[in-house]
């Protein structure tokens, strides 16, 4: 049996905790070994895809794009969202052990919130990024160069930051004197506010506003990019560049629907007290699923990254 401990500090309204207990998924807790070995395989094959994209697009200097260099910040950035979830998540399949100290869960929390939106705001430049190269193509090089993207890259982790500090410091500041089990397989501050004795309103609001803002923020400029880009796709005169224009818009598109889709549906409710399986369910996609699709969905799948595996491997054999 898990014990949950007080700490006699005063803060806010009440006694601060030492720990929180993560619940995890009890209703399939029973197969805690087979969730393990299930989830240990997506991650692994996670990791190894989104590492090998970024390892591959700095040995070869052909992908040295700035598609291909936003697609491996993009894959960084997954990896680093799925390091933070997962092996807490193994522990708990393989172990039983849920509990996780207060410090940590709201480094988990604040560290995934910053990821998050982050890779929302990559996304929304990745899709410009599609949309000079198909519609300004001429002007394409000497708008989206190398240096380009390190600025924007650079913005998008600062605003990133920065908004998530503001929420940050305020949840930071709610009094936590139970109760202490969190309704999740990880800290999402969503449920930690629920967790508060504090009166959580303004938090709550302040939450929805800014995450609203990031996602809708990303979803405009990304709607505004693919409109044009589809209506320039329409009017190529070739059937064949239709087809491989629509090809690379698509496997955008099938990560960008996982994505927001399951982001607006945990986060975007004034209220996440209700439906807490869904939402788990729902993260489970965003953390598991969607950063083991994106590598093949993105890149794998492209001919210009089969060539320079082929010929990676290629090299390395010769070296041996």
């Amino acid at each position: 049996m898990l014990l949950w401990k007080e700490v006699p500090m005063e803060m806010g309204n009440g006694t601060t905790v030492q720990e929180f207990t993560l619940e995890g998924f009890p209703a399939v807790q029973h197969l805690g070994k087979v969730l393990f070995l299930m989830h240990l395989l997506a991650y692994l094959l996670s990791i190894a895809a989104n590492a090998l994209i970024v390892t591959i697009t700095c040995a070869d200097s052909r992908l040295q794009t700035p598609m291909y260099f936003l697609l491996s910040i993009f894959s960084f950035t997954e990896s680093c969202v799925t390091s933070a979830v997962i092996p807490k998540l193994l522990v708990i399949f393989l172990l039983g052990k849920q509990t996780i100290s207060f410090a940590a869960c709201f480094i988990q929390a604040s560290f995934l919130i910053f990821l998050g939106a982050a890779a929302f705001l990559l996304i929304a430049v990745m899709s410009l990024d599609r949309y000079l190269a198909i519609c300004k193509p001429l002007h394409y090089p000497t708008i989206m160069n190398l240096k380009t993207c390190f600025l924007l890259i650079t913005a998008c982790f600062a605003l990133g930051f920065t908004l998530v500090t503001c929420l940050v410091v305020k949840v930071f500041q709610l009094s936590f004197c139970g109760p202490r089990v969190i309704p999740h397989f990880f800290c999402d501050l969503g449920p930690l506010i629920h967790l508060s004795c504090s009166d959580t309103r303004s938090v709550e609001k302040l939450a929805f506003v800014l995450i609203l803002c990031i996602l809708l923020t990303s979803l405009i400029i990304t709607i505004i990019a693919y409109s044009n880009i589809v209506i320039t796709i329409m009017h190529l005169p070739s059937a064949k560049e239709r087809q491989k224009a629509f090809s690379t818009c698509s496997s955008h598109l099938i990560v960008l629907s996982l994505m927001y889709g399951s982001c607006v549906f945990i986060y975007l409710k004034p209220k996440q007290v209700n439906r807490l399986d869904f939402n788990r369910e729902a993260a489970l996609v965003n953390t598991v699923v969607t950063p083991l699709l994106n590598p093949v969905i993105y890149t794998l799948r492209n001919k210009q990254v089969h060539q320079a595996l082929r010929e990676t491997i290629c090299r390395m054999k010769m070296s041996r």
